[in-house]
């Protein structure tokens, strides 16, 4: 008898734990909820001068040598004294950028995520990070419309606002995979967001890739009227691979302190950079 008087109680008991338990992961979860919530608001609500994807091309036009070479163009790039001044003179003093390299239409990878740029400090360690990367793809064909389409991706989830919203586009060769990249173009200038091309001339032609590296009226005049476009789009043009260096650097100039580039003889009205 004093078994079964005593066993409602051990029931009461442990029903009242279980009560207590789930009560408790509530209060957890609704904290955490908070927490992660509070935080996301004050890391989104961080402004910079600008949001820049830099969307490399990996395709198969770009073998080893012109892989290594186009990674440090990069790197030195962001260590170059010029573009820490520039990127100190804008309002806020920093810039947000991501890092991305594109082949076909479905090879694009984030290689560098979204990073804050303020300093000599952060700008050379961001060079770095590109130089330490694995190449993500080679051997695959060309897609500037879906490394344009990825490049909006990352901007809309980017953790940064900004009044200004770039995509750097690299590459040698046009469009050979997946819809025409003024479709694409034309859907992130609805957006607000600006595309700029680096164009790298193949010289001499290559065998392999001679009418994709060399397409009809050039490679440059190919960018500028099917890839760039939005406010104040223009094109660099490194002459050569080894010029890379010194192209991309003007063009983060440009773009860092929102610079007009020089206007080229012919370019009909969209500016032009020449190494």
């Amino acid at each position: 008898m004093i078994q079964e008087e005593g066993q409602p109680s051990r029931l009461f008991a442990v029903e009242e734990y279980g009560v207590n338990i789930m009560r408790a992961l509530r209060t957890f979860v609704v904290a955490a909820l908070m927490a992660t919530t509070a935080w996301t608001s004050t890391h989104a609500a961080e402004r910079v001068d600008l949001l820049l994807v830099l969307a490399a091309d990996v395709s198969g036009s770009m073998d080893d040598s012109k892989f290594e070479l186009q990674r440090s163009g990069y790197a030195a790039a962001f260590s170059n004294p010029r573009v820490i001044e520039a990127l100190r003179g804008g309002p806020r003093g920093r810039v947000a950028a991501a890092f991305i390299e594109w082949s076909g239409v479905l090879q694009q990878k984030v290689v560098i995520d979204w990073t804050v740029i303020s300093n000599d400090e952060t700008a050379r360690q961001f060079g770095d990070r590109i130089m330490e990367a694995p190449r993500a793809f080679a051997r695959n064909s060309t897609s500037i419309s879906a490394g344009i389409d990825f490049g909006m991706t990352q901007l809309d989830r980017g953790p940064y606002k900004a009044h200004r919203r770039v995509i750097d586009v690299s590459g040698d060769g046009d469009n050979n995979s997946g819809r025409e990249p003024a479709a694409a173009r034309d859907v992130a200038i609805a957006k607000g967001i600006t595309i700029n091309g680096l164009v790298i001339q193949t010289e001499p032609p290559s065998h392999s890739y001679s009418s994709h590296t060399n397409p009809p009226g050039g490679l440059a005049n190919y960018y500028r009227n099917n890839v760039i476009g939005g406010a104040g789009a223009f094109v660099v043009v490194a002459e050569n691979f080894n010029s890379f260096g010194n192209a991309i650097t003007k063009k983060l100039i440009a773009e860092i302190a929102q610079a007009e580039p020089q206007q080229q003889e012919g370019s009909q009205n969209r500016p032009s950079l020449r190494n």
